[in-house]
């Protein structure tokens, strides 16, 4: 890291312009453009991410202030309100999803060994989550006569916690549209809640060699072939190889399944876990549906702690570019929290963050020690004069 660099220019260098400007290039993101640059308004999204702006006033207000601490960022001068909004609105916002993924590479070198259970099986849960927008403001987005949304879907790599997979659509495309055309490795487990029923998926995921762990629906139809021994002292009611019979299912899904029945002490409940993988213990089934809920935090955290429910521009573009720019930011987040020692939580990390983006300190020293670390500035010699 540049020694003589605020942290916020420190984390900037985790994207390295040569690459970024090959993504500009692809996408002709500054085709017609006079004087801002792609990078500034990079620069600005990312600010108004991790700074927590909730306007435009704010965003150009904020880098304005710093005078001349913007020279470590690689640009000159704070963007006017107009100029930053106009880009947003014009400028493809496929951009961001490029550098979205540039970044994931970077994480997924650092996560490699992050992970929970001892089997080797890559797992992965989907889920979607609605982003509500205000239908007088966003026209676009209809999703009712009252409400307007766009639909968050993302893929969670339990290797780290890593987002691998983002799609945003209107709020009425339904989940099983997106994760139909996600092709994954063989041997991956997709840990899925009941959302996404599809028989005929199924049936194509075992022919492929790739497991689900799902919520049994409480209106399936299905007849019962072997009763497995469950483990003693654990909360596994019953363990069951299962045949669909409804015509629906017979027809789509003909393979063997298996049904997990847990006992959710917390809601005083059986619940019921269908899976096609056969060799693995009733209790790691069990576990792999919980772990399924880290997607469910991962939804809460990023609409606590980024900028994803109020929106600094109106048009469709301006609202992908500033999600896109969220999900930059939370894998920022993610790759700090991989490359620190100490145990953050995300909303301290957030918080802490945004006190110190434009302080003299080296990253990693902060990260690792952040209360003791004393900041650092370039050494200047005292001029001294003599009256005599």
């Amino acid at each position: 890291m540049n020694k003589f660099s605020s942290i916020f220019g420190q984390i900037l260098q985790f994207f390295p312009q040569r690459e970024f400007y090959q993504k500009v290039c692809e996408t002709k993101a500054e085709k017609g453009a006079k004087g801002f640059t792609c990078w500034q308004q990079f620069v600005a999204m990312l600010f108004c991410q991790i700074g927590q702006a909730h306007s435009l006033r704010e965003i150009c207000g904020g880098l304005a202030t710093c005078l001349g601490k913007l020279k470590h960022l690689n640009i000159t001068a704070a963007p006017n309100k107009s100029t930053l909004a106009y880009a947003n609105e014009h400028r493809p916002w496929q951009l961001y999803q490029h550098v979205f993924y540039q970044l994931l590479n970077k994480c997924q070198s650092v996560a490699i060994g992050k992970k929970k259970f001892r089997f080797k099986n890559k797992l992965y849960s989907m889920d979607a989550s609605i982003i509500e927008l205000c239908l007088s403001i966003f026209d676009w987005a209809k999703f009712n006569k009252t409400k307007g949304a766009v639909k968050l879907h993302l893929l969670l790599d339990h290797d780290g916690y890593l987002p691998v997979f983002a799609n945003i659509t209107d709020a009425l495309t339904h989940e099983v549209n997106i994760i139909r055309d996600i092709s994954f490795p063989k041997g991956s487990i997709i840990a899925i809640d009941r959302g996404y029923l599809d028989y005929e998926l199924y049936s194509n995921w075992t022919k492929s060699g790739i497991f689900f762990v799902t919520r049994m629906r409480t209106n399936a139809i299905y007849k019962v072939i072997e009763n497995r021994k469950v483990p003693q002292n654990k909360n596994i009611l019953k363990d069951q190889l299962i045949k669909l019979t409804s015509k629906n299912g017979r027809k789509r899904c003909p393979h063997i399944l298996r049904i997990v029945t847990v006992w959710d002490e917390e809601n005083k409940q059986e619940v019921k876990i269908l899976t096609n993988h056969l060799k693995f213990g009733a209790t790691t089934v069990s576990a792999v549906y919980k772990d399924r809920w880290q997607i469910e935090i991962f939804f809460k955290a990023i609409k606590q702690n980024l900028r994803i429910k109020t929106f600094v521009g109106t048009s469709l573009n301006a609202v992908l570019i500033q999600i896109w720019t969220a999900l930059i930011a939370i894998l920022v987040l993610k790759y700090l929290k991989l490359l620190s020692r100490i145990g953050w939580s995300l909303s301290n990390l957030v918080a802490m963050l945004r006190f110190n983006l434009f302080t003299y300190r080296n990253l990693m020293d902060w990260l690792n020690s952040p209360y003791t670390t004393p900041p650092f500035s370039p050494s200047i010699k005292q001029l001294i004069l003599d009256f005599k």
